[in-house]
């Protein structure tokens, strides 16, 4: 029987980054502070108490770890450099499932090219995985010939299968999501592609270029 989920309870929204900062009741509300605003910082709680405390605090400090991955000399040595001339994808997940988005970002520059989201429930692997489906898709359609780089090893799998292994189950509240991961691998089996897809060693090189930074 597979592991139960818990569902998120979010009822307190805070954006501490947006188009107006504040706290908002409703994930429609919050949406659109976050919509389109690249670097956006937010994230749900379940009582008012917590999000004005969270709101007055370092948003940081609510994501986890705040320093990036350091490279590694030696295992950049056995892994040799990363591929300049290539696009980045990455995901981020508030919760799990919680609040996603994922975007790419051009290796050398650090152009952002896409950004989807966010999205109110999903989880990380599924924004991986949408996140490299996404930039197969802009390769295609640029004509584009660079290898594409995703630290997640789930993510590359699922892709290689053309295929979701989710235990996240379909609902109103993620149906959008849903919808985009059908349509996702609807686009894998019925397109051919000669991208490579590799693995960022993240322990190698540090935090892949798509990062959203807020580990």
């Amino acid at each position: 029987m597979p592991p139960v989920m818990n569902k998120p309870k979010n009822k307190f929204y805070v954006v501490w980054e947006g188009h107006q900062r504040g706290i908002f009741d409703k994930w429609e509300t919050c949406k659109k502070q976050v919509d389109g605003y690249t670097g956006a910082k937010y994230k749900g709680f379940t009582t008012l108490e917590e999000a004005k405390a969270a709101l007055g605090g370092n948003p940081l400090s609510y994501f986890g770890k705040t320093a990036k991955a350091p490279e590694n000399a030696e295992l950049r040595k056995l892994y040799g450099e990363p591929l300049r001339q290539a696009i980045c994808v990455d995901a981020a997940c508030s919760g799990n499932p919680g609040i996603i988005e994922y975007r790419g970002v051009h290796s050398a520059t650090g152009q952002e090219i896409f950004h989807r989201g966010p999205f109110p429930e999903g989880t990380n692997n599924i924004g991986e995985f949408l996140a490299i489906v996404s930039g197969l898709v802009y390769l295609k359609q640029n004509g584009l010939a660079l290898p594409l780089y995703s630290d997640s090893r789930n993510a590359i799998a699922w892709v290689k299968a053309k295929k979701v292994a989710t235990l996240l189950k379909p609902n109103a509240k993620n149906k959008d999501l849903f919808d985009l991961l059908d349509r996702a691998v609807a686009w894998l089996h019925n397109n051919n592609y000669d991208t490579r897809i590799l693995k960022w060693e993240t322990k190698a090189w540090g935090e892949i270029p798509a990062d959203f930074g807020r580990k």
